[in-house]
């Protein structure tokens, strides 16, 4: 991709360490601008770098700026502020891949300037466990499997066969270990089985939160309103609601008896502070049953 002629928001980096093509010593490292150095020219050099390299060089690439600058923890930060001005260029699902691993090499190389210097000391794979070799790396089914075992989320899993699968395809490979199976294949049956684990640990837990709910749906309320007199006021007042038509041509309530009968039982108590009867209060509900109604004089009109 070539940004010359995009427009891009600028970051505010304090050095601008480039050179011009005659000068450079490290053309595929160095940040390079032929004509007169500025802000904008500089953030749009710094920026195609990550669109020529290839994922595998982007660790280099950020070493060898830091060797370079005064500041090179002030210039991380800046770029962090450049490339999350400019997300919008990385609309691809590639792009997407390179954009997440410019911020995951920005938090390390940030981490390891700020702690002091400890040598990382890492034993040579044996050859029998590397599936393939480009001339920048090679490339370890058996080392991915650990790296992925040592994250502790699924989007970092994701995230990092994505890249495997990304760098694998984008690399020359000059040597193919034909003992082990396809690396790329193999980074993809992983990514597959982890998305899949994935969507059922989400299921798993959306099942059980239901179950929760429902459980505390079903929990009857403890606190109960204790009626002073016959609970058939109550029921009438009920079927009522229930049986009355409305200018709208609806009743005031249109559940069924046995659902407002277990509501009543839920929230009421009879005058002496005793449960209800389901049975007894579905008889009080019941249209037919108008032997079970108060007196007018005990009635409640709505």
């Amino acid at each position: 991709m070539i940004l010359k002629d995009l427009k891009i928001e600028t970051a505010t980096f304090l050095e601008l360490v480039a050179t011009t093509s005659a000068n450079a010593t490290n053309p595929k490292f160095d940040i390079i601008i032929n004509h007169e150095i500025n802000l904008e020219q500089y953030c749009i050099a710094l920026l195609n770098k990550f669109f020529e390299l290839p994922l595998s060089k982007y660790s280099e690439f950020i070493n060898y700026q830091a060797k370079h600058l005064v500041d090179p923890c002030k210039w991380l930060s800046k770029l962090e502020n450049l490339i999350t001005k400019n997300e919008d260029l990385f609309n691809t699902k590639t792009d997407l891949i390179k954009y997440n691993k410019i911020f995951n090499l920005i938090e390390k190389k940030q981490l390891e300037l700020q702690s002091p210097r400890v040598p990382n000391i890492k034993l040579g794979t044996p050859k029998r466990f590397i599936n393939a070799e480009s001339e920048d790396r090679y490339f370890s089914f058996s080392e991915a499997k650990k790296h992925i075992a040592e994250l502790t989320n699924y989007p970092d899993k994701i995230l990092y066969l994505n890249e495997e699968i990304c760098e694998y395809k984008q690399s020359e490979v000059y040597f193919i270990n034909n003992k082990l199976l396809d690396y790329r294949k193999q980074c993809k049956a992983l990514l597959k089985q982890i998305q899949n684990e994935k969507i059922l640990k989400c299921q798993l837990e959306k099942e059980q939160q239901d179950e929760k709910n429902k459980i505390a749906l079903e929990i009857k309320p403890t606190f109960k309103i204790r009626l002073n007199g016959p609970i058939n006021i109550l029921t009438d007042a009920y079927k009522q609601m229930m049986n009355e038509v409305k200018p709208n041509g609806k009743p005031y309530i249109e559940n069924k008896i046995k659902e407002i009968a277990k509501f009543i039982c839920d929230n009421y108590l009879d005058e002496k502070g005793k449960e209800l009867s389901i049975l007894t209060i579905q008889t009080y509900l019941s249209p037919t049953r108008t032997d079970k109604n108060p007196n007018n004089d005990w009635k409640i009109k709505l």
